[in-house]
């Protein structure tokens, strides 16, 4: 897997400006994937990040580039306890929710709605989203907005601002660790 896969995918996470990234991949063998995500966490890890396969299916890995401490902010929102909670997660417990993330991704079709607050989404976004079955929303960018769309596109900028700088200082030469910041 090419450094640059990850760049694309997850530069805002690598900034400190985002909880998580995801994306997925082909890899050759089982053992491949577990090689380069030991990899990634060797380099990664020292800059508080964490990088894990969520699942595999058709040959593909999706694979999670997240923040431990951001998401452990996120998820003790009020909303997004509650969310969780009703769906069986244990909120206060980061490492059993992940668990119970990749649990439901490898039960059923498609993602689960609440996905979108392991990724730093904002929790009455999510919540938008699960009450109105993917309906109408007042925006679309990075996700689907049913609160505040002025700070998400906003957000949405800064985003797509990160990935382009860090896009171009990575063609110029500036290697991943870093571009990866502690925070």
């Amino acid at each position: 897997m090419s450094e640059e896969l990850l760049i694309r995918h997850c530069s805002p996470t690598l900034a400190g400006i985002k909880t998580a990234n995801m994306f997925s991949y082909c890899f050759n063998s089982n053992s491949e994937m577990q090689d380069v995500i030991r990899k990634l966490n060797r380099v990664l890890s020292k800059k508080g990040l964490r990088v894990i396969p969520l699942s595999t299916k058709d040959g593909r890995t999706l694979i999670y580039v997240f923040r431990p401490n951001k998401l452990m902010w996120d998820l003790r929102d009020n909303t997004a306890c509650n969310l969780l909670q009703d769906i069986g997660y244990s909120p206060c417990n980061v490492p059993g929710c992940i668990n119970h993330l990749i649990k439901r991704l490898n039960e059923g079709e498609g993602f689960p709605h609440e996905i979108g607050l392991f990724l730093g989404y904002p929790p009455l976004d999510v919540k938008g989203f699960i009450e109105n079955k993917e309906g109408t929303c007042k925006c679309v960018g990075t996700w689907k907005v049913y609160s505040d769309e002025e700070k998400a596109i906003k957000t949405f900028a800064r985003y797509k601002k990160c990935t382009d700088v860090y896009s171009r200082l990575y063609a110029d030469g500036k290697p991943i660790e870093k571009l990866a910041v502690a925070v």
